[in-house]
């Protein structure tokens, strides 16, 4: 991201904070995907008989004036529209940041170039694991394999650096996480990393709570501090690695500001406050964020990626965009 780019994204940010108006839009623009990932309630193809069109999501967003918004699904890239609908998020002042959040199993130069110039700005990829593991993971043969040709080419031959990696920390991978550090800096990207929740899918079994997978949690979570002195791989701050230990740690974290600092749009049309909880849809944003309050509330269940960046307050936001120098840790995934 560009340095005129972030001043606006963050100064819209703290403005739209001011009037209570969402910092960041989360696009579900599909609930079908390609793949059938362990930790996702998103697998296979849907049956979706109303669909936003992209006249449909510029009037969202000039309602909604994000400074950042994510295109996610399911998987997004399943969208044959989805040029048209990156073009019509895009406001005349430049904004939101375009973060398309992607498993890349569908990406091809052709369309990168073609999201790139219609104004994706942020392209984040998730990655579970360092090798073909991530193809069992997400039940797509193969999946490695392409990212690991596909990934480093781009980034060689257009060195824009808007291709990053995310990683939902899960009992199954995190302790994996120097071979994944390792892994981007071999591709040339970044990489920043997520709490795994139960919400999506109830499997207790991929979180990460018995004494000794926390205490090797924690050995890991040092190393990425330490690992980041010298090195700009690890884009996660220092205070978002501690508080995703802490989620671990704790078995939960309140404090949520779903519906507030963020919404979910589906694509339908219809609002979640958070989109852990599909079933609870509203016809506003300003019914999200009332009728979802409780449930906000009394909710600790999750620290993903969307949360931890809009939550932070006023002296941590300009912390930690000082210390990410240009990138967008956090605003890239929900997964």
């Amino acid at each position: 991201m560009k340095t005129s780019e972030q001043i606006r994204v963050g100064t819209r940010s703290l403005w739209n904070r001011t009037k209570g108006w969402p910092v960041c839009v989360s696009f579900e623009v599909t609930h079908s995907c390609c793949a059938d990932c362990h930790h996702c309630d998103k697998g296979g193809i849907k049956s979706e008989a109303k669909l936003m069109t992209p006249a449909d999501y510029r009037r969202y967003s000039e309602e909604l004036k994000p400074g950042v918004c994510q295109l996610s699904g399911g998987e997004p890239l399943l969208r044959e529209d989805l040029v048209d609908i990156v073009k019509a998020v895009k406001r005349p002042n430049g904004l939101p940041l375009v973060v398309l959040v992607s498993n890349w199993w569908l990406m091809t130069e052709e369309k990168y170039l073609a999201l790139n110039k219609a104004g994706a700005s942020l392209f984040s990829i998730s990655l579970d694991f360092p090798d073909e593991r991530h193809d069992d993971f997400r039940e797509i043969p193969g999946l490695y394999a392409h990212m690991n040709e596909i990934i480093p080419y781009l980034i060689k031959k257009y060195g824009r650096g808007n291709i990053v990696m995310n990683s939902a920390l899960t009992h199954e991978n995190f302790d994996t996480i120097p071979g994944l550090v390792e892994n981007a800096a071999r591709w040339g990207t970044q990489i920043s990393f997520s709490a795994y929740s139960a919400l999506r899918t109830g499997d207790l079994s991929l979180c990460i709570n018995k004494p000794e997978d926390l205490k090797t949690l924690r050995k890991h979570i040092d190393w990425l501090k330490e690992h980041k002195k010298t090195s700009s791989v690890v884009l996660n701050s220092d205070w978002i690695l501690e508080q995703t230990y802490r989620f671990f740690a704790e078995g939960g974290m309140g404090g949520c500001q779903a519906g507030k600092r963020f919404v979910v749009v589906r694509p339908d049309g219809l609002f979640n406050g958070c989109s852990m909880f599909p079933d609870l849809q509203y016809k506003s944003r300003a019914e999200a964020l009332k009728e979802f309050k409780p449930t906000r509330d009394s909710c600790k269940e999750c620290y993903v990626a969307i949360r931890a960046s809009t939550e932070r307050g006023l002296f941590r936001l300009v912390a930690d965009n000082l210390h990410i120098a240009g990138s967008t840790p956090g605003m890239a995934t929900e997964d």
